[in-house]
């Protein structure tokens, strides 16, 4: 190695300590000026430590009780049929099998004067394998609760149902043609997440009482399931492999231990990605706080900096101890976000508890902490080194001459070149570990546009106020030449308002949109009933009553079976890479239908429908949204499971389909030889705007005393149930969002506290020329309420166009903007900005001239 290597390597090291030193010894006055700093770091840190944290809990908790959330090692699920003998037969060599059957039926009082729609549960006397239900009164078995009754037999149910049909233990429900006993109300079951969401309250019953009740008929919709625990030493991998190795055709859904409710840890996943985005918001919004702190950090040693420069430090020392200081500070700010992210967890869980899986006790998840960590050092980084950049192109004489950081030229390339190469990391890490990537690459690219459109917005308003015609009012002149003059606020505030008032609008407008549609249009267009689970032989009875009760409604009825789809194209679809968007289509099975004739509610969209009396190969229409997201195309073959067969069906065209109508539509429709001779049921809906609550109630009770195994669902309960989750999900989400409205608060207040120095030179100057307090604080109250209606204008705009695209393109519904969203905004802007703004300058206003005006 050179003599000059080992001097050069010496001498940074030397620079180092030196410029160490005197770091730290700048420090020992605290961390004055630096407060808003430490909160913008710690508060999106926080963010994204709690929800990443948050997740991971939750995920790990799905995983950790695998056993006791599926009720055993693992799971075979068939719709519409149970296991051969030989099925059986070798789930029985596996281990203890523990056979559930689940539907949707009608349960109803002895008098039939009212009736709720249940989730139904039968269990053997196995259930549960792992895990314990608990009911109250308690009992040692959930076989002495449901086993026979004098008359007929035990039934555990859900407080809301029992609520819904005043009854209590002890009471008598009727449940098609079986007489059932309440013996205990039900307050938890081991697997309720495994099994999935319901919109009805549970109703847990044995196997001979489903039976009895004569619901499970031909083409009922039926899951039944086969919980095994697994003899030691079996492996539920080896037991899977088996299982498809020896039965393809099956058509069962096969559940490990490891993968327990791969719907709910999807959803969670997904839900934790969104929040750690608005997290990420938080912390770019923070990063222009970060900005502003750092160069008024800086300015407010100019003096201090051009000693070092006049006594002989090379620029590298002075920018060392600067960046040293700044580090420092960084680290202390996301420490205090790791220690909040890491007590979110906990903290939520004392909430979660009962309705989610959550560990007990206090838990840490280093993952989601050291990527909150290195998302916090980025962000920080990113925004701190152009104004330390900036900082070391200015001359020590005009440092000495009270000159700040504006009016000087951009900082060198190999800052610029930094600050870009971590801003690109920022982005690669928000995409890189995000679940659905496309996503979170067009919300970091909106974000960066809005920083653009923003300065644009900026230099816009400040345009305008620097050509605005002379005014006779000397508040607002003063006003509006605050706007436009060197060292203005203008840049700060729109940006550090506008993101999270963006953010506000675009979760707002979405919000609004979707209450209007479940609780407005949509209830209006939807149909009043859905009817399931209707046998052939009681179609024409079943639509003379339906008719009888509401003359005036629409009767629509189609064939229905269950389906898996297997295959496209002869490849299995578990081989498949498919988008997010389209995976739903493939979890579990699908209902699927045939007809002659193009469904009302759809339109042809490419190819061409069969003739009505067709007789070839089976053919298949898509949906067409749904089929271009699965890589789809007119020739492709779709191969389906039903009933325990193989069907493949090639794609002959795809229709555009209305979901959002709440109409009978299936993503596949077969042509009508497919299922020539297959056990079905059938399926209808009616449609009556103008039926009554009474009438609705009255056609109801006369259906399901009739047709006691018609399961009927109302659709405005179901929308309801839809409604309040869409509330529950609307809650975090704009709680999530206000820790982005937070930050731009804080920074909003840095900006204004960093240009207080030179707002109170002019206040002082202005007040010595004869200008009243009040006339001052009109100055200031213009100034900011212009400013808070441009970036207002701005948000509105940006969040309007934000919520139309998640909307009409990604949720496909009819899109609107609502004026109570704008006119609220509106008030936040100028609330925040006059507020905080007049709350900031009134210590400005208060200055004595003297001491101000003998500062050098």
């Amino acid at each position: 190695m050179s003599a000059a290597a080992v001097s050069g390597r010496a001498g940074f090291g030397r620079q180092l300590a030196v410029a160490l030193r005197f770091a730290l010894r700048e420090m020992r006055g605290g961390l004055k000026g630096f407060y808003i700093f430490l909160a913008c770091i710690a508060l999106g840190t926080a963010a994204i430590a709690g929800v990443n944290s948050l997740s991971q809990s939750i995920t790990g908790a799905i995983e950790g009780q695998g056993r006791e959330l599926l009720a055993g090692d693992i799971r075979f699920e068939i719709d519409n049929r149970e296991a051969t003998q030989e099925e059986r037969a070798f789930l029985d060599t596996l281990g203890t099998v523990s056979v559930n059957s689940g539907l949707r039926s009608m349960a109803r009082l002895p008098d039939g004067s009212n009736q709720a729609l249940v989730e139904l549960k039968s269990v053997d006397d196995a259930y549960p394998l792992y895990g314990k239900v608990e009911t109250t009164p308690p009992a040692e078995t959930v076989q002495a609760l449901v086993g026979s009754r004098d008359g007929g037999f035990g039934a555990v149910a859900a407080p809301l149902l029992l609520d819904r049909l005043g009854l209590k233990t002890g009471d008598v429900l009727m449940l098609g043609k079986a007489r059932l006993v309440i013996s205990a109300a039900l307050d938890r079951e081991p697997d309720a997440v495994s099994d999935g969401f319901g919109f009805a309250p549970r109703l847990m019953i044995s196997r001979e009482a489903l039976a009895a009740s004569g619901l499970v008929q031909t083409g009922s919709l039926v899951e039944h399931t086969y919980k095994i625990r697994l003899r030691p030493g079996e492996s539920a991998a080896e037991a899977r492999r088996l299982a498809e190795e020896k039965f393809p055709a099956a058509g069962w859904s096969i559940r490990t231990s490891s993968n327990a409710a791969p719907a709910l840890t999807a959803n969670v996943t997904r839900f934790s990605q969104f929040l750690t985005l608005v997290g990420l918001t938080a912390l770019i919004v923070g990063g222009v706080g970060v900005a502003n702190a750092v160069r008024a950090y800086i300015d407010s040693k100019r003096a201090v900096i051009a000693t070092f420069k006049c006594l002989g430090a090379p620029a590298s020392v002075v920018l060392m101890i600067y960046l040293i200081q700044i580090l420092a500070i960084a680290l202390i700010g996301i420490a205090i976000g790791l220690v909040l992210g890491a007590i979110i967890p906990y903290a939520a869980a004392q909430f979660l508890a009962g309705t989610l899986p959550v560990p007990e006790g206090f838990s840490l998840y280093p993952g989601a902490l050291g990527l909150a960590a290195l998302f916090g050092i980025t962000t920080a980084l990113a925004f701190a080194i152009l104004p330390l950049g900036r900082a070391r192109r200015i001359p020590a004489t005009a440092l000495f001459r009270e000159q700040g950081l504006d009016g000087f030229r951009l900082p060198p390339w190999r800052y610029l070149t930094a600050a870009v190469l971590l801003l690109v990391l920022l982005c690669g890490l928000a995409i890189f570990t995000a679940y659905d990537r496309r996503i979170s690459t067009i919300f970091l690219a909106a974000v960066a546009g809005s920083f653009v459109v923003l300065r644009l917005v900026a230099f816009g308003v400040a345009w305008l106020a620097r050509r605005s015609p002379a005014i006779a009012s000397t508040p607002l002149r003063l006003a509006i030449g605050n706007i436009h003059r060197p060292g203005a606020l203008t840049p700060s505030v729109v940006l550090s308002l506008g993101l999270g008032l963006t953010l506000l609008v675009t979760i707002a407008l979405i919000d609004g949109n979707l209450r209007r549609q479940l609780t407005g249009s949509l209830a209006e267009r939807a149909p009043n009933f859905f009817f399931v689970d209707i046998q052939g032989s009681e179609v024409e009875g079943f639509r003379t009553l339906l008719s009888e009760a509401l003359p005036e409604g629409k009767i629509i009825e189609v064939p229905m079976l269950r389906g898996r789809i297997i295959a496209f194209n002869g490849v299995d679809v578990a081989s498949l890479n498919v988008p997010p968007a389209g995976q739903w289509v493939l979890r579990g099975d699908r209902g699927i239908t045939y007809a002659k004739n193009l469904p009302e509610n759809s339109t042809l969209a490419e190819g061409s429908w069969w003739p009505a009396d067709y007789s070839g190969e089976p053919l298949v229409s898509f949906s067409e949204q749904e089929g271009r997201e699965l890589g789809l195309k007119i020739g492709d073959t779709v191969t389906v499971n039903v009933l325990g067969r193989n069907i493949t069906a090639k794609i002959a065209n795809f229709r555009t389909v209305e979901w959002e109508s709440l109409s009978i539509n299936f993503v596949m429709v077969f042509s009508p030889n497919t299922f020539a001779g297959a056990p079905h049921a059938w399926l209808a809906t009616i449609i009556d705007p103008t039926a009554t609550a009474p009438q609705e109630a009255e056609a109801l009770r006369r259906i399901t005393n009739a047709y006691p195994t018609i399961t009927s669902v109302r659709v405005k309960d179901a929308l309801d149930i839809v409604n309040q989750l869409v509330a529950q999900l609307a809650t975090a989400i704009r709680a999530a969002a206000s820790v982005a409205l937070a930050a731009s608060v804080l920074v909003l207040a840095g900006a204004l506290a960093a240009g207080n120095r030179a707002r109170i030179h002019d206040a002082v100057i202005l007040k010595t020329l004869g200008a009243t307090r009040q006339t001052l604080i009109r100055a200031f109250s213009y100034e900011y309420a212009i400013l808070g209606a441009s970036t207002a204008i701005f948000a509105l705009a940006a969040g309007g166009v934000a919520a139309w695209f998640v909307v009409s393109q990604i949720m496909e519904l009819p899109s609107t903007f609502l004026p109570d969203v704008a006119l609220t905004t509106l008030l936040v802007a100028l609330v925040m900005t006059v507020g905080i703004g007049l709350i900031g300058t009134w210590r400005v206003l208060g200055q004595k001239a003297g001491p101000v005006l003998r500062e050098p």
